[in-house]
């Protein structure tokens, strides 16, 4: 396997910390916030690796979205 770059090393870091918080959720709602976080990827998979500032910009939407899931409080998902 190719060596990753910094922001594919952040990327892929972001989505398992995402999956990680999936787990801490109820076990009949943890289906939703997986499925909401392979979609929010899957959706975004198709920009540039080349456009850095698009990039960084997702990863800190990401990180603002996980601490505000990963709160106990929220318990369901939808989109």
């Amino acid at each position: 396997m190719a060596k990753l770059s910094g922001l594919q090393r952040d990327v892929l870091a972001l989505y398992r910390q995402c999956l990680r918080a999936a787990r801490a959720k109820p076990a009949e709602t943890r289906k939703n916030f997986e499925d909401f976080t392979r979609k929010e990827f899957r959706e975004h998979i198709h920009l540039n690796k080349k456009d850095f500032s698009t990039i960084e910009y997702m990863l800190r939407r990401g990180n603002r979205q996980l601490e505000i899931y990963a709160d106990p409080g929220i318990t369901n998902i939808s989109r």
